[in-house]
């Protein structure tokens, strides 16, 4: 039995059936992909877990179609009989569905980060310019005196 995150009955559901190392293989794309390895399943959330199991259902489904996947050039443009086809960086290596599933994953989203100003009080969510937080600053002479 391989380690993966998806079972051959799984890929079943795609229509394709794989054999152990075809899934083995997958497993390794998505764990390339995904940067994390399936020996840390234990400390990713089982919503992830859940994600990763479908990119690997599809990416075994997807390489069972492809030719010689692992030997293929890196190409970001393909032009045959004059017609011409831009590629983005993973297109020849990552199947579409599982690129789909792994977006769903919590670290490969896009995220906000709020960064604090530095008008804003760590205590008590008030401004260090409102009146009400001069309790809270250290005072300190103005300088120049006397």
């Amino acid at each position: 039995m391989v380690d993966a995150w998806a079972t051959p009955q799984q890929v079943d559901a795609t229509g394709v059936a794989v054999t152990q190392q075809q899934l083995a293989q997958a497993q390794a794309s998505i764990e390339t992909f995904s940067n994390r390895i399936y020996a840390d399943t234990p400390r990713i959330r089982p919503r992830d877990v859940h994600w990763l199991g479908q990119a690997v259902a599809y990416q075994a489904a997807w390489e069972a179609g492809q030719y010689d996947l692992n030997t293929r050039l890196d190409a970001n443009q393909v032009q045959q009989d004059g017609i011409v086809a831009n590629l983005n960086d993973r297109a020849m290596t990552l199947g579409p569905r599982a690129r789909q599933a792994l977006q769903r994953v919590s670290w490969m989203r896009s995220r906000t980060i709020h960064v604090r100003s530095p008008f804003e009080s760590g205590r008590g969510g008030g401004s260090v310019l409102a009146e009400a937080s001069d309790d809270q600053q250290t005072w300190t002479p103005m300088g120049g005196g006397a």
